[in-house]
């Protein structure tokens, strides 16, 4: 979770939010909050790999555990894309699309032969995000900025913006669900699991409010809602333009751990679904020197590549949102399923409803896409259906 999400997507939530930025993202968290303990508490039933896909088919039925896989790789590629245009804006501004591309393309080609993000990487990128987002901290609050205080909102302010703003700084609190997606390979499960969720999910909302109160002490609202790069903006509004490139690097650092990881994740998916039968059977094909599904790895670079060359950050933030609104929809109803009692049934229905709430507010365009790929995963399996029995 504490990774470049804070890096891109502070700027659209503020344009959407108008001053209740702040308010968003403590909606946001809410209803992460409830996705996280309904996750914890399937989690600890179903302590295996597979996270939303294994809820879905094991208490809803086979279709929902497959939609939950299909939001998981559509939502996810768009994920890449975002990370991919993250290290653009603040590598080299003004030429986001081309650098997103290669960035795309060196990662692929490092996943292509075998080369996977270990933990001790992982411990060192986001050791480097935690320094840079507290020296952005320091830096804007004892800046020489003037910009309005973080808690003053204005009359532009709505429940629609501040809704819309919660569903788009989602896409920054996404990662908790990797917990329990990775159950197998987690020391006692049943107790870790449960724990670990929500101390993540906590640790990160205060790294997050933070951040956000130092940004918009530096920027206001207009200036973050402005920016593409806000972290970098905000330092140098705070009289100290020196420390910029810092910021650049680790969020380019951020954004390309992030990139590896969630291309690493998506071809994987991609490539148990097609060696299920989900999607076209030539993506289920291992390298034989590599030992890795190279046409999934390739086709999902392409695809993201293409997104980070057509699209803007904001509209791959809001669809991917979407996608990932839908699989932890998947997820509360699973959990509403485990017990009759209508105590244990709050927080998944809360958590649904959340989820409904924030996807239905997000931006048109994200809406209606997300509507359709989802649309079309049902189609794919409709099809498959009619030809093979199902998976299981």
């Amino acid at each position: 979770m504490v990774g470049a999400g804070i890096f891109a997507a502070l700027g659209p939530a503020a344009a959407a939010a108008h001053g209740g930025l702040l308010i968003a993202l403590a909606v946001a968290a809410v209803i992460a909050y409830c996705n996280a303990t309904s996750s914890a508490r399937l989690a600890a039933l179903y302590p295996e790999s597979g996270g939303t896909y294994v809820y879905g088919r094991e208490r809803l039925g086979p279709f929902w555990g497959y939609l939950a896989a299909w939001g998981f790789v559509v939502g996810k590629t768009a994920s890449c894309a975002a990370m991919a245009l993250t290290v653009g804006t603040y590598a080299w501004p003004g030429h986001e699309h081309l650098v997103a591309v290669f960035a795309v393309m060196v990662i692929t080609g490092v996943n292509y032969v075998g080369v996977q993000k270990s933990a001790m990487l992982a411990r060192i990128i986001v050791t480097v995000v935690l320094a840079i987002l507290a020296l952005v901290v320091v830096l804007c609050l004892t800046g020489t900025s003037v910009a309005q205080s973080p808690f003053a909102t204005d009359g532009a302010m709505s429940f629609t913006g501040v809704v819309q703003a919660a569903g788009l700084l989602f896409f920054a609190f996404a990662g908790y669900a990797r917990i329990a997606t990775l159950g197998e390979e987690v020391h006692d499960p049943k107790r870790t699991i449960p724990r670990a969720i929500p101390i993540a999910l906590a640790i990160t909302l205060v790294v997050y409010a933070v951040v956000a109160i130092a940004v918009l002490s530096a920027l206001g609202t207009e200036g973050l809602a402005a920016a593409t790069d806000p972290l970098a903006q905000a330092v140098r509004a705070a009289g100290f333009g020196q420390f910029e490139v810092i910021v650049r690097i680790g969020a380019v650092v951020a954004a390309l751990g992030s990139l590896l990881s969630l291309v690493l994740g998506v071809s994987r998916t991609s490539f148990a679904m097609a060696r299920d039968g989900y999607l076209p059977r030539a993506l289920a094909q291992v390298h034989p020197r590599f030992g890795v599904p190279h046409r999934a790895e390739l086709v999902v670079g392409l695809v993201v590549a293409v997104a980070a060359v057509t699209a803007d950050v904001r509209e791959v933030i809001g669809f991917s949102s979407f996608a990932v609104l839908a699989y932890y929809l998947i997820a509360n109803a699973s959990a509403w399923t485990l017990s009759p009692r209508t105590r244990t049934r709050v927080v998944p229905t809360l958590g649904a409803l959340g989820c409904v709430l924030l996807a239905a507010f997000l931006p048109a365009a994200s809406v209606a896409a997300g509507v359709g790929v989802l649309a079309i995963g049902a189609l794919i399996y409709a099809a498959r259906q009619r030809t093979m029995k199902p998976v299981r």
